[in-house]
């Protein structure tokens, strides 16, 4: 058997009708996971969940539109992922946002909290709400995507960066408590990949060039470098890894 293979898994992957979460998706589908597509707009998600079955078979995927600012909603997503998929033995959250581009003293009351509610609290309400099936079946995989912006400084995004430093200490904490019911909780830290989230970062042709002169491998990243990471730690090939954060970033941080 294939220490990659998540054949009988149930994955919910959030902000995965495009991007890093798309790429996720397909990956944990082509290993053999049902997936459950979820994000803002119904249609969107539909889409996505659509060519994943069209290209591994009816039922591999579901879509379920939920947004994280609403835990209701959240409650909802996987109460019809366990009725209609069964339990969830993998979470990703992946989805996230940012109000704001520019310096900390400028940021507004409201933006700094949603940047927080979204990109700490949702993930936490996610892991509360995947855990009964992951205890209870003694085997489960969280992965909390991150950024390498939780490593270092910024002078344009201070409360991202800031949001995805304590993501980090979430999947540390979480890990702590949880891996000795045999649930794995990690993080990924991309760099500048290629997203229409980070569209802002990289379609200046003067700050792209400068970013892929940061990089030795010498190119941005595109949603499908982040996917592997992702299914490593879902996988059987992480069975004794919990609370790290893998950085993959073509070189950046080193």
């Amino acid at each position: 058997m294939s220490l990659f293979d998540l054949s009988g898994k149930v994955a919910i992957v959030t902000g995965s009708s495009r991007g890093i979460g798309k790429a996720i998706a397909e990956q944990l589908a082509a290993h053999g996971a049902k997936v459950v597509i979820s994000s803002r707009k119904q249609d969107a998600c539909d889409e996505v969940a659509a060519a994943i079955n069209s290209a591994y078979g009816a039922g591999t995927a579901l879509a379920i539109a939920a947004s994280i600012s609403d835990k209701a909603q959240l409650e909802d997503l996987f109460a019809r992922t366990r009725a209609e998929l069964g339990p969830v033995g993998i979470l990703v959250c992946n989805a996230a946002t940012n109000p704001h581009y520019g310096s900390l003293d400028t940021i507004g009351d409201e933006q700094f909290r949603k940047t927080l509610d979204n990109n700490i609290l949702s993930n936490h309400w996610l892991i509360q709400l995947a855990l009964p099936d992951m205890r209870a079946a003694r085997d489960g995989a969280i992965v909390v995507v991150s950024s390498i912006g939780a490593l270092r400084g910024s002078s344009a995004l201070g409360a991202y960066s800031i949001s995805k430093a304590a993501d980090l200490q979430l999947v540390r904490s979480y890990a702590v408590e949880n891996g000795r019911h045999n649930v794995r909780v990690n993080a990924i830290a991309p760099g500048l990949v290629k997203t229409d989230f980070a569209r802002a970062l990289y379609e200046n042709p003067e700050a792209a060039e400068a970013a892929v002169a940061r990089t030795p491998m010498g190119r941005l990243g595109e949603p499908e470098d982040i996917a592997g990471a992702a299914v490593l730690l879902a996988s059987p090939a992480a069975s004794w890894l919990t609370g790290q954060a893998i950085v993959v970033d073509g070189g950046v941080t080193c």
